[in-house]
């Protein structure tokens, strides 16, 4: 298995990303790697809050480069150096984890960090006072499938988007990532895709948005969705988005076996969405005018 070049490309705040030849896609915005770590993952899920607690239990879906495992410990550990930390990381790719720890990647985090994000690469595990870390590596689909007893008080549900990864924004994934949800816990992604919502609906979760700072474009509604058991402690989706829910665009990915591969449930997507007669997206787009 030869060794894939990782090649770090720097973001608008400092940090650096890569790019995937496989999924056409980066790791992370290239308005900043680790910022959108910080709001869209350890923020959306009041992780500051919850790391006041004697123990907090992460799942990452998706582990890639590591920044929302890390800016979470981080956050855990900046409110609370004594809380204990149980994360599990699903990774595909065991390649890029350890090109995650080359020194320009790395030098963000505080050392205690470093040597976590550097054990879990080379070892899959890490295990020191307060914390106990595990990479699952392999098809997301399955290795979830070993967590039947783990209930996450935090996801952070981080695929390649949804057109490069449909086999990850399945009704049927997200009903095993629900499974891995605690009863107080939040599920947040950066996608705010009509069809990813309907799909953490379908799976039985309440939703809501993760509201922009500030609002420059129409086309920026909203920096992502977080998902729960119930809706009380959620930001309400504005008008816009609800009405996004009851168009074409809110047909949600389907994989009953979980096995289908990406271009057999793009494709079958695309007919349901062809035959369906809700509102068109086009016509909601320029409702809202967005460009």
């Amino acid at each position: 298995h030869s060794m894939t070049a990782w090649i770090p490309q720097p973001t608008l705040d400092g940090s650096y990303t890569f790019f995937s030849e496989e999924f056409g896609e980066a790791f992370h915005s290239y308005q900043g790697a680790k910022a959108e770590a910080f709001q869209k993952f350890a923020d959306a899920t009041n992780l500051q809050h919850l790391a006041q607690r004697e123990s907090i239990k992460l799942l990452d879906v998706c582990y890639g480069l590591s920044y929302n495992t890390a800016a979470a410990i981080e956050v855990i550990r900046s409110v609370n150096p004594n809380c204990n930390i149980e994360v599990y990381g699903l990774e595909l790719d065991a390649t890029v984890p350890i090109g995650a720890i080359a020194p320009p990647l790395l030098q963000y985090w505080t050392d205690e960090t470093q040597d976590i994000l550097k054990s879990l690469a080379h070892h899959h595990h890490c295990h020191q006072d307060h914390l106990s870390a595990t990479l699952l590596i392999g098809d997301a689909r399955q290795t979830i499938q070993q967590l039947e007893d783990f209930q996450a008080d935090a996801i952070f549900f981080d695929p390649f988007s949804p057109r490069r990864c449909p086999q990850l924004w399945t009704v049927e994934f997200f009903q095993l990532v629900a499974k891995c949800l605690a009863s107080t816990g939040k599920l947040s992604t950066y996608s705010r895709s009509a069809s990813v919502r309907k799909a953490l609906i379908e799976a039985g979760l309440c939703i809501g948005t993760i509201p922009l700072k500030e609002k420059l474009f129409a086309h920026e509604w909203s920096q992502g969705t977080v998902a729960a058991w119930s809706l009380e402690t959620l930001h309400p989706l504005s008008q816009m988005e609800q009405e996004h829910l009851k168009t074409r665009a809110a047909i949600a990915y389907h994989d009953r076996t979980l096995q289908d591969s990406a271009t057999e449930i793009l494709d079958r997507h695309q007919q349901e969405q062809r035959s369906s007669s809700l509102e068109s997206t086009s016509n909601w787009r320029r409702r809202w005018g967005i460009s």
